[in-house]
Protein backbone atom coordinates (compact mmCIF):
# COMPACT_ATOMS: atom_id res chain seq x y z
CA UNK A 1 0.00 0.00 0.00
CA UNK A 2 1.31 3.45 -0.91
CA UNK A 3 1.56 6.24 1.60
CA UNK A 4 -1.29 8.12 -0.10
CA UNK A 5 -3.50 5.05 -0.07
CA UNK A 6 -2.70 4.42 3.57
CA UNK A 7 -3.64 8.00 4.47
CA UNK A 8 -6.91 7.68 2.58
CA UNK A 9 -7.66 4.43 4.38
CA UNK A 10 -7.05 6.09 7.73
CA UNK A 11 -9.47 8.89 6.85
CA UNK A 12 -12.11 6.37 5.74
CA UNK A 13 -11.67 4.38 8.97
CA UNK A 14 -11.99 7.53 11.08
CA UNK A 15 -15.16 8.48 9.23
CA UNK A 16 -16.57 4.98 9.75
CA UNK A 17 -15.86 5.31 13.48
CA UNK A 18 -17.56 8.72 13.65
CA UNK A 19 -20.57 7.44 11.70
CA UNK A 20 -20.79 4.38 13.95
CA UNK A 21 -20.42 6.50 17.06
CA UNK A 22 -23.25 8.83 16.10
CA UNK A 23 -25.51 5.87 15.29
CA UNK A 24 -24.83 4.29 18.67
CA UNK A 25 -25.15 7.55 20.62
CA UNK A 26 -28.45 8.27 18.86
CA UNK A 27 -29.70 4.79 19.68
CA UNK A 28 -28.39 4.47 23.24
CA UNK A 29 -27.73 7.98 24.47
CA UNK A 30 -24.33 9.13 25.69
CA UNK A 31 -24.30 7.44 29.09
CA UNK A 32 -25.47 4.04 27.86
CA UNK A 33 -23.26 3.88 24.77
CA UNK A 34 -20.04 1.88 25.03
CA UNK A 35 -16.92 2.00 22.91
CA UNK A 36 -17.12 -1.71 22.08
CA UNK A 37 -20.57 -1.25 20.54
CA UNK A 38 -19.26 1.71 18.57
CA UNK A 39 -16.35 -0.38 17.31
CA UNK A 40 -18.76 -3.14 16.27
CA UNK A 41 -21.00 -0.61 14.50
CA UNK A 42 -17.99 0.82 12.64
CA UNK A 43 -16.57 -2.59 11.79
CA UNK A 44 -13.23 -1.98 13.51
CA UNK A 45 -11.42 -3.29 16.57
CA UNK A 46 -11.91 -1.47 19.86
CA UNK A 47 -8.22 -0.38 20.08
CA UNK A 48 -8.64 1.21 16.63
CA UNK A 49 -11.32 3.49 18.02
CA UNK A 50 -8.96 4.65 20.78
CA UNK A 51 -6.13 5.12 18.26
CA UNK A 52 -8.26 7.57 16.27
CA UNK A 53 -10.23 9.23 19.08
CA UNK A 54 -8.71 8.93 22.50
CA UNK A 55 -11.77 8.51 24.73
CA UNK A 56 -15.57 8.42 24.80
CA UNK A 57 -15.92 12.16 25.43
CA UNK A 58 -13.69 13.04 22.47
CA UNK A 59 -15.56 10.53 20.34
CA UNK A 60 -18.89 12.09 21.25
CA UNK A 61 -17.71 15.62 20.56
CA UNK A 62 -16.23 14.77 17.17
CA UNK A 63 -19.25 12.70 16.16
CA UNK A 64 -21.63 15.56 17.00
CA UNK A 65 -19.46 18.16 15.26
CA UNK A 66 -19.10 15.99 12.14
CA UNK A 67 -22.85 15.49 11.82
CA UNK A 68 -23.48 19.19 12.49
CA UNK A 69 -21.11 20.05 9.64
CA UNK A 70 -22.85 17.58 7.34
CA UNK A 71 -26.34 18.84 8.19
CA UNK A 72 -25.19 22.45 7.76
CA UNK A 73 -23.76 21.64 4.33
CA UNK A 74 -27.00 19.93 3.33
CA UNK A 75 -29.00 22.97 4.39
CA UNK A 76 -26.79 25.33 2.40
CA UNK A 77 -27.17 23.11 -0.67
CA UNK A 78 -30.94 23.08 -0.12
CA UNK A 79 -31.18 26.79 -0.90
CA UNK A 80 -29.53 26.37 -4.31
CA UNK A 81 -32.82 27.31 -6.07
CA UNK A 82 -32.45 30.84 -4.66
CA UNK A 83 -29.21 31.48 -6.53
CA UNK A 84 -30.99 32.73 -9.66
CA UNK A 85 -33.10 35.84 -8.95
CA UNK A 86 -34.51 35.67 -12.47
CA UNK A 87 -36.29 32.42 -11.66
CA UNK A 88 -39.88 32.12 -10.40
CA UNK A 89 -39.35 33.46 -6.87
CA UNK A 90 -42.27 31.68 -5.22
CA UNK A 91 -41.32 28.36 -6.83
CA UNK A 92 -37.67 28.80 -5.80
CA UNK A 93 -38.64 29.63 -2.22
CA UNK A 94 -41.08 26.71 -2.08
CA UNK A 95 -38.42 24.33 -3.38
CA UNK A 96 -35.83 25.56 -0.88
CA UNK A 97 -38.31 25.56 1.99
CA UNK A 98 -39.38 21.97 1.34
CA UNK A 99 -35.77 20.81 1.06
CA UNK A 100 -34.92 22.48 4.37
CA UNK A 101 -37.93 20.96 6.10
CA UNK A 102 -37.00 17.48 4.86
CA UNK A 103 -33.53 17.89 6.34
CA UNK A 104 -34.77 19.33 9.65
CA UNK A 105 -37.41 16.59 9.98
CA UNK A 106 -34.96 13.81 9.10
CA UNK A 107 -33.65 11.24 11.56
CA UNK A 108 -30.12 12.63 11.60
CA UNK A 109 -31.21 16.18 12.41
CA UNK A 110 -33.66 14.99 15.07
CA UNK A 111 -30.98 12.84 16.70
CA UNK A 112 -28.51 15.72 16.58
CA UNK A 113 -30.95 18.05 18.36
CA UNK A 114 -31.94 15.40 20.88
CA UNK A 115 -28.38 14.41 21.77
CA UNK A 116 -27.15 17.99 22.01
CA UNK A 117 -30.03 19.04 24.25
CA UNK A 118 -29.85 15.94 26.47
CA UNK A 119 -26.12 16.38 27.08
CA UNK A 120 -26.14 20.12 27.81
CA UNK A 121 -25.30 19.59 31.51
CA UNK A 122 -22.19 17.59 30.54
CA UNK A 123 -21.25 19.39 27.30
CA UNK A 124 -22.67 22.93 27.71
CA UNK A 125 -20.61 24.33 24.83
CA UNK A 126 -21.88 21.86 22.23
CA UNK A 127 -25.23 23.57 21.72
CA UNK A 128 -23.55 26.76 20.54
CA UNK A 129 -21.15 24.79 18.34
CA UNK A 130 -24.01 22.84 16.72
CA UNK A 131 -26.11 25.97 16.22
CA UNK A 132 -23.19 27.81 14.61
CA UNK A 133 -22.56 24.94 12.19
CA UNK A 134 -26.23 24.33 11.30
CA UNK A 135 -28.76 27.14 11.77
CA UNK A 136 -26.07 29.82 11.95
CA UNK A 137 -24.44 28.65 8.74
CA UNK A 138 -27.68 28.37 6.79
CA UNK A 139 -29.01 31.69 8.12
CA UNK A 140 -25.88 33.39 6.82
CA UNK A 141 -26.24 31.67 3.44
CA UNK A 142 -29.93 32.56 3.17
CA UNK A 143 -29.12 36.14 4.19
CA UNK A 144 -26.68 36.32 1.29
CA UNK A 145 -29.38 35.07 -1.09
CA UNK A 146 -31.89 37.55 0.34
CA UNK A 147 -29.43 40.41 -0.23
CA UNK A 148 -29.08 39.41 -3.89
CA UNK A 149 -32.86 39.17 -4.30
CA UNK A 150 -33.26 42.62 -2.75
CA UNK A 151 -30.62 44.10 -5.05
CA UNK A 152 -32.38 42.49 -8.01
CA UNK A 153 -35.65 44.13 -6.94
CA UNK A 154 -37.41 40.82 -6.23
CA UNK A 155 -37.75 41.55 -2.52
CA UNK A 156 -38.27 44.90 -0.82
CA UNK A 157 -35.22 46.53 0.74
CA UNK A 158 -34.71 45.34 4.32
CA UNK A 159 -32.05 43.80 6.52
CA UNK A 160 -31.15 40.52 4.77
CA UNK A 161 -30.09 38.83 8.01
CA UNK A 162 -33.46 39.57 9.62
CA UNK A 163 -35.29 38.34 6.52
CA UNK A 164 -33.28 35.11 6.64
CA UNK A 165 -34.02 34.58 10.33
CA UNK A 166 -37.74 35.16 9.78
CA UNK A 167 -37.85 32.82 6.79
CA UNK A 168 -36.29 30.04 8.84
CA UNK A 169 -38.53 30.77 11.83
CA UNK A 170 -41.60 30.39 9.61
CA UNK A 171 -40.36 26.90 8.76
CA UNK A 172 -38.89 25.59 12.00
CA UNK A 173 -41.52 26.97 14.38
CA UNK A 174 -44.49 25.14 12.83
CA UNK A 175 -42.31 22.06 12.25
CA UNK A 176 -41.54 21.84 15.97
CA UNK A 177 -45.23 22.18 16.83
CA UNK A 178 -46.53 19.72 14.22
CA UNK A 179 -43.82 17.14 14.94
CA UNK A 180 -44.29 17.54 18.71
CA UNK A 181 -40.68 18.58 19.16
CA UNK A 182 -39.44 15.87 16.81
CA UNK A 183 -41.35 12.95 18.37
CA UNK A 184 -43.81 12.62 15.50
CA UNK A 185 -42.88 11.93 11.88
CA UNK A 186 -44.52 14.21 9.32
CA UNK A 187 -45.58 12.93 5.92
CA UNK A 188 -44.26 14.64 2.79
CA UNK A 189 -47.67 16.20 2.10
CA UNK A 190 -47.65 17.82 5.54
CA UNK A 191 -44.12 19.14 5.04
CA UNK A 192 -45.19 20.59 1.70
CA UNK A 193 -48.14 22.32 3.37
CA UNK A 194 -45.80 23.85 5.95
CA UNK A 195 -43.42 25.01 3.22
CA UNK A 196 -46.21 26.60 1.17
CA UNK A 197 -47.64 28.42 4.21
CA UNK A 198 -44.21 29.72 5.24
CA UNK A 199 -43.41 31.01 1.76
CA UNK A 200 -46.84 32.64 1.42
CA UNK A 201 -46.40 34.50 4.71
CA UNK A 202 -42.82 35.47 3.87
CA UNK A 203 -43.74 36.87 0.45
CA UNK A 204 -46.64 38.86 1.90
CA UNK A 205 -44.08 40.59 4.10
CA UNK A 206 -41.11 40.90 1.73
CA UNK A 207 -42.12 40.54 -1.93
CA UNK A 208 -41.53 43.68 -3.92
CA UNK A 209 -44.80 44.46 -5.74
CA UNK A 210 -44.41 44.97 -9.50
CA UNK A 211 -44.31 48.62 -10.51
Amino acid sequence: MTKAAGGHGRIDKRQAILDGAFAVFARRGYSQACVQEIADEAGVAKPTVYNHLTDKETLFRHAIETVADAVGAQCVEAIAPLRDPAADLRAALNDSALRLLKICAGDRSRSLRSLTTAQMPVFPDLLEIVQDRTSGRVTEAIGDRMAHLMLAGRLRSADPATAAEQFLALLTGPLQIRSRAGTRTLALAELRTLADAAVDTFLRAYENPPS
